[in-house]
């Protein structure tokens, strides 16, 4: 549990209706699982972002920080320290000619609306991502031959201190799922996007085909965390899992997506422990059968190392 004069600290900083004690994490998350965060609190500014980050260095308190919490998995047991949500209420999207500027808090489809509600093109990939521009620009997060970094131009971020620092594309050295902020443990609270002008009607049917196809293919009725292994060099995760007949897998509530093998899903009840066994099962059946070793995407939060 963390201290009083953690709270305390908190909540003259962010206001009481913005700091919430024993928050369970499965309303947090897409998973729909996850116990009690000691504390978690909503940011609605960056100034606000960066009193929380000082606040917690000054006491020593771990701070975790979450947009939607997707490509998440909570443990049972919760979190100990602070969890930071930057979400709806840091999302505050401004375009001005081609660029367009969003908040961390601002979703992936809410980014790519309002790039065509201003005709301008580039986001469309990221329409069905289930996540926020800052968790985008800290994983590079791609989609159908399109990746954050192809658009991204400049980053403003609060580091461990709780100082703003700016970052331009070249700095962010972004990879596949990977970059320089998440390297430093930078917290993205604002990205400016490079777009390009296009006809609304050509952005519009691209945004329409891609959920399409992504409804089509993904278990988008089931929680989950989205794709659950990062892809590896010469395969497909999906087709792997589905090659070594794990199509439909169980353990406990979760179970690998008779939709889509490259997502697991809460079929109802799910705990975090039985998310983490399947993940390992899955993963020493895939190396067992095709000499693969699958990596998660999904991130885990709480467990025991």
């Amino acid at each position: 549990m963390l201290a009083p004069n953690v709270t305390s600290a908190l909540k003259e900083a962010l206001g009481p209706d913005a700091v919430f004690e024993r928050e369970p994490m499965s309303a947090h998350t897409t998973f729909k699982i996850g116990g009690p965060a000691d504390v978690l609190v909503r940011p609605s500014s960056v100034a606000q972002v960066q009193a929380v980050v000082r606040i917690c260095r000054e006491t020593a308190a771990k701070l975790w920080v979450i947009g939607c919490g997707s490509d998440l998995l909570v443990a049972d047991a919760g979190l100990a320290g602070v969890v930071m949500e930057c979400g709806e209420r840091l999302a505050r999207i401004t375009v001005e000619g081609t660029r367009l500027t969003a908040q961390a808090g601002a979703t992936n489809a809410a980014v790519s609306e309002a790039a065509c509600a201003h005709g301008l093109s580039g986001y469309e990939f990221a329409c069905g991502i289930p996540g926020t521009v800052g968790g985008a620009a800290i994983m590079n997060a791609g989609a159908y031959e399109g990746a954050f970094a192809d658009v991204a131009r400049e980053l403003t971020c609060v580091d461990g201190d709780g100082n703003l620092v700016h970052v331009s594309h070249d700095e962010a050295d972004w990879g596949y799922r990977h970059s320089m902020m998440s390297d430093r443990g930078l917290i993205v609270v604002e990205a400016t996007l490079e777009l390009a002008p296009a006809p609304q009607a050509a952005i519009r049917a691209k945004i329409d085909d891609l959920t399409a196809r992504r409804e089509a293919k993904q278990p988008l009725d089931m929680p989950s965390a989205g794709s659950t292994f990062k892809r590896p060099e010469g395969y497909f995760a999906g087709k792997l899992i589905q090659d070594a007949g794990l199509r439909g897998y169980r353990v406990g509530g979760a179970q690998v997506s008779e939709k889509h093998t490259g997502f697991v899903v809460n079929a109802g009840g799910a705990t975090a422990a039985d998310v983490r066994q399947l993940i390992c099962d899955v993963q020493d059946r895939v190396r067992a059968t095709q000499g693969v070793d699958l990596h998660p995407e999904v991130r885990m939060w709480g467990f025991e190392a």
